[in-house]
């Protein structure tokens, strides 16, 4: 039986959740492999801690938390891997919060200090908001750590909340997330809907049914399944999917779609998007394109979306024209919002939030320039939510703020004919001038930008490579 433990304070909690990370770090074990290790754990405790309250366990006979914590050694580390083994094999909640499931903590002696941390704590009896608000501030604390590498999963949380508040996903809608990493999104999205009515139905709706995620990674799935159950979402089975979003045509339609689609090329390996879909609107090998075109296409007729794409969305010529026009003439892209560098966990990435909805023309965009002249460092002046507090005011008043008079105005539109009669339809835009000071640049900032310039030359030899070899033919 689990003993009587009382809720230790949230920061002292996650405290001592990072001073034992860095003593199994020590032993070769990653962050990322130490929290994935917890994630598990942490189910099976707050398993037992249902049954102790009379509640039916999820947890196949033999495999729960009495099962472990009664054990040392090696008979311990059999006991485990074998629990792993088993619930992987499960269908619904336990199979996806166990998805393809293994443990990294092979020293029992480490695996039993995670196991004494848990079992000192009384999880379900803290309230669903401060469970979940220590869960979050794991995955951050771990998505900060460059060693592992989970930055890349992270969209600044400042950001997330703007871009949720201006596009107002109600509590009768559904909201999809097809690249969710942790979760980040649907949970802003949740926090937002969840005070707009006190109806026993239509909350039953939002934690059950609004909701929805994809992600290509495994372990990211178990860490956003896990994120939405200690918030009370998917307590029964879990809204996060693990698969490929692009591999397939939508097959339901939402309201509302918040996304930071990841950066970059698809993974080696990966499916070959023209050979699954004929639904897109052009053939392209340009990840970004083909997640815009899926959702642009995964919304219903007015649905809206809020979508974080990098530069070369805005100018690439062939198929990222032919989608742009698509989206102007088809769509009502109302809003850009250009962002600096230095926000995301990736050094030197230049991106945008494209603001939508699907179903009448575009009339025009209005822009708001919050690159030029703005300098963020992750480390020394990250983001907050006040820095976006005049994109904000200007979303929802549409009030020029540019005008010859003050050509330092920020917010600016234009009208769908000047944008259409653009070279390549192009949507990059830039009319502030930049100042006359020098950014400082650390060494690792500096090699950061240097790597990601490289990367996309690569990436542009490739596709010339490509379009040589075509032309060859």
């Amino acid at each position: 039986m689990s003993k009587q433990t009382k809720t230790t304070p949230p920061q002292s909690l996650i405290k001592k959740v990072w001073t034992l990370a860095d003593v199994i770090a020590a032993a070769g074990v990653g962050f990322t492999d130490y929290i994935i290790q917890l994630t598990y754990l942490l189910f099976l405790k707050m398993d037992e801690e249902k049954v102790q309250l009379g509640f039916q366990s999820s947890i196949p006979k033999g495999y729960g938390w009495n099962d472990l914590i009664t054990l040392d050694g090696l008979d311990l580390l059999r006991q485990y891997e074998e629990t792993l083994k088993t619930l992987s094999s499960q269908d619904g909640l336990i199979g996806t919060i166990f998805t393809k499931a293994s443990n990294k903590i092979e020293q029992p002696v480490l695996l039993k200090k995670v196991i004494s941390l848990i079992e000192g704590e009384n999880w379900l009896s803290m309230d669903g908001d401060l469970k979940g608000s220590i869960y979050e501030s794991i995955l951050e604390k771990n998505g900060q750590d460059k060693k592992s590498g989970a930055g890349q999963y992270f969209t600044p949380r400042a950001l997330i909340n703007t871009m949720v508040e201006v596009t107002n996903p109600l509590i009768t809608e559904t909201v999809c997330d097809p690249a969710c990493g942790t979760g980040g999104f649907l949970l802003s999205a949740f926090d937002h809907m969840k005070t707009q009515s006190k109806d026993s139905d239509k909350l039953r709706f939002l934690r059950t049914e609004a909701l929805s995620g994809n992600d290509i990674t495994p372990l990211v799935v178990t860490l956003a399944s896990m994120n939405l159950y200690l918030h009370g979402i998917g307590t029964e089975h879990t809204p996060i999917r693990c698969q490929d979003s692009l591999e397939r045509t939508p097959s339901t339609l939402v309201d509302v779609v918040l996304a930071n689609p990841p950066f970059g090329t698809r993974p080696a390996g990966s499916t070959d998007i023209s050979a699954m879909r004929d639904d897109l609107y052009v053939t392209t090998k340009n990840n970004q394109l083909n997640f815009l075109q899926h959702i642009m296409l995964m919304l219903k007729d007015g649905g809206r979306a809020a979508i974080v794409l990098p530069d070369n969305v805005l100018f690439e010529g062939g198929a990222g024209e032919t989608i742009r026009k698509k989206l102007l003439t088809d769509f009502d892209l109302h809003t850009i919002l250009r962002l600096p560098t230095g926000i995301f966990y990736a050094q030197g990435v230049k991106a945008n939030v494209l603001f939508f909805r699907k179903g009448t023309q575009t009339k025009e965009v209005w822009y708001y320039d919050y690159r030029t002249n703005i300098k963020h460092t992750l480390a020394t002046n990250p983001i907050q939510r006040h820095h976006l507090d005049e994109f904000v005011a200007c979303y929802k008043n549409r009030v020029e703020t540019y005008s010859e008079e003050n050509p330092d105005g920020r917010w600016r539109k234009y009208s769908y004919e000047e944008l259409i009669a653009r070279d390549k339809t192009s949507l990059d835009i830039t009319w502030l001038r930049s100042g006359e000071e020098t950014v400082d640049y650390s060494l690792a900032e500096l090699m950061a930008i240097m790597e990601e310039k490289t990367a996309n030359i690569v990436d542009a030899m490739s596709k010339l490579k490509d379009i040589i070899e075509t032309i060859e033919e």
